[in-house]
């Protein structure tokens, strides 16, 4: 009895202390009136952050999450040290889960610095969605011993949303469930997953992959976490419940104040957990201080729901006997009321998609394509249906991707039922592939667009030393030949140029004797590809050489655009010097 009324006060605690934390935000940010939905979650003015993500394009799906907060006395702002450091296991964080945290960091920087990820949001989110990976319960690849599963999405009081792995994932058939330290929905993992750890896999269990794409999943619209409203945004579109932003925001504090790294597996593990409504009952199978979900290894999740309130007739129940007298006959009971059919979501009368007006996409690799990807979305009358998340994915053998890199991107439809996808930019692979519109949430066939990537081009080549060079046979020519390609007059960098040398102006075949380049292995070559000019447009040759046959040579270079540029080459003997008068022996007869 002691250990229940024990938990009773420290839900308590947890659920007081969250709210003086979004009592104190409100008022920093002077925002109006706050009032709760239909499933008990916070909503605000327009000058509170929201976050348009639904539940199946969300990180987590809106799962359950840990409401724990932090200590009361923050660590000393200092580095994080070794596992020796003093502190609590509660505030540090075990060693393999923080460096996947900080390499996270570090590769967004590289690959999105206009984002300024910090690893400690990272951190904040790890504790909040699986307490650290269950106190960094992780091997040493960093992928978690047993997996953490949360509860199935079925809409019994989380969301729907119904099977898309097959139960790869989370062993569930029917419905998705979160997964993993970073508690990923498996249709958010398909395109949202990444290979932390370079082990060419995507693997949601493991702690590095995990992390990193949490930080891409953040960074995905081009917000600027350094900024407190897009950081905000971020964090719901992560989980959307004003809560959860509070309660990560309140650890993402105390990490950036200081924290220390603690041995794997040595990590506190939470108790609170936002779905646990009844007070005093800890939701998870394992009890007190269990994860979102099963922690037994390989295990097969199975329905994981918080309990339910027992029923109430909406009056007290007299404690000293029955609420009903016995001699009152019992009345015969009410008939259950038919729950009304709910009307269709527009996502519900989607019928096919259409394509919106979009042809021609072509583009120079490292160009941004002119012209964008555009869906109608239609019902089976051929009317526009707006309000629905269209996914559009590039699809294919390709580096091309949407503006900030993604592969994926979730559009919702206008007013004239039009879905229109961020620029795609071209990478420096060439070829086709594919850009792929679906709706999400319903099953219609998706409709694809054919792309085309094309090598760079430059329309003029110009010598940047003497276009006519010579040589002694048998001998090497002393200055290299370098050459500047332009297009319309600018630089044209990474563009192919081809090097041959020709038996004449008038007859391009490649000459089988004269002047020669030398390959690997110092074999003689008269024809040079896969050269590609530097970021000034510059690209040099390497040396020549000359075979015995004396004459006049030409070496043409050319490039994709039409860029053309011919280079003489005269191999000859060096000329006899002239003999000087003065030093010549006087030939005339003695007077």
């Amino acid at each position: 009895m002691a250990a229940h009324f024990d938990r009773r006060l420290r839900k308590a605690a947890v659920t007081t202390t969250v709210a003086a934390v979004a009592v104190a935000a409100l008022s920093a940010s002077q925002a109006p009136d706050v009032t709760a939905d239909g499933n008990g979650r916070q909503t605000t003015a327009d000058n509170m952050p929201t976050s348009d993500t639904p539940p199946e394009e969300s990180a987590t799906g809106n799962s359950p999450y840990y409401t724990d907060l932090p200590p009361l006395n923050s660590p000393n702002p200092s580095p994080t040290t070794g596992p020796s450091s003093p502190g609590s296991s509660e505030a540090g964080i075990p060693a393999t889960v923080l460096d996947a945290y900080k390499k996270a960091e570090s590769e967004l920087r590289r690959a999105k610095p206009g984002c300024n990820l910090p690893w400690q949001l990272l951190a904040a989110i790890g504790k909040v969605e699986s307490g650290q990976a269950r106190g960094g319960r992780v091997d040493a690849n960093g992928t978690t011993i047993g997996r953490i599963i949360g509860p199935q999405l079925d809409g019994n009081g989380f969301a729907l949303i119904k099977d898309t792995d097959n139960g790869v994932y989370d062993g569930n058939s029917s419905y998705d469930n979160a997964v993993g330290p970073m508690q990923f929905i498996p249709s958010t993992w398909a395109w949202a997953g990444r290979d932390g750890n370079g082990d060419g896999k995507e693997d949601p269990n493991n702690v590095y992959d995990a992390a990193l794409a949490a930080g891409h999943y953040l960074c995905r619209f081009d917000w600027d976490l350094s900024d407190q409203g897009d950081l905000n945004r971020a964090i719901l579109s992560y989980n959307n419940s004003q809560d959860y932003l509070n309660t990560v925001l309140s650890w993402l504090e105390h990490y950036r104040k200081g924290t220390h790294e603690i041995p794997d597996g040595t990590g506190s593990l939470p108790v609170g957990r936002s779905d646990d409504t009844a007070a005093g009952v800890d939701p998870s199978p394992g009890g007190a201080g269990a994860s979102t979900g099963s922690q037994t290894p390989g295990a097969t999740p199975g329905p994981t729901r918080s309990p339910s309130k027992p029923p109430s007739s909406g009056k007290p129940t007299d404690p000293g006997g029955p609420s009903t007298s016995p001699s009152t006959p019992p009345k015969d009971p009410t008939p259950p009321a038919e729950t009304p059919t709910p009307p269709p979501t527009p996502t519900d009368t989607v019928h096919h998609l259409e394509n919106a007006g979009t042809t021609g996409l072509t583009a120079i690799a490292g160009d941004t394509f002119a012209k964008k990807v555009s869906t109608r979305a239609e019902t089976k009358a051929g009317e526009a249906v707006g309000k629905v998340r269209i996914r559009f994915t590039v699809v294919g053998d390709t580096d091309a991707a949407f503006t900030g890199g993604d592969k994926v991107a979730a559009v919702t439809t206008n007013a004239s039922g039009v879905a229109v996808a961020p620029a795609l930019v071209a990478g420096e692979q060439t070829g086709g592939f594919t850009v792929r519109a679906t709706v999400i949430g319903r099953t219609v066939p998706g409709l694809d667009y054919k792309a085309t990537v094309t090598e760079r081009v430059a329309d003029a080549l110009a010598s940047t030393g003497e276009t006519e060079l010579t040589c002694t046979p048998g001998g090497e020519f002393a200055d290299p030949v370098q050459v500047k390609a332009t297009l319309k007059g600018a630089v044209a960098d990474q563009v192919a140029v081809t090097a041959t040398l020709i038996k004449s102006k008038d007859d391009p075949t490649e000459n089988d004797k004269g002047p020669y380049f030398k390959d690997a292995d110092g074999k003689a070559v008269r024809t040079l590809t896969g050269r590609k000019t530097d970021a000034n447009g510059l690209l040099e040759l390497p040396k020549l050489f000359a075979d015995d046959a004396e004459g006049t040579y030409v070496l043409r270079l050319t490039t994709p655009g039409g860029g053309r540029l011919d280079i003489t080459l005269k191999v000859a003997k060096a000329a006899e010097p002239t003999p000087d008068p003065s030093t010549e022996p006087s030939t005339a007869p003695e007077a």
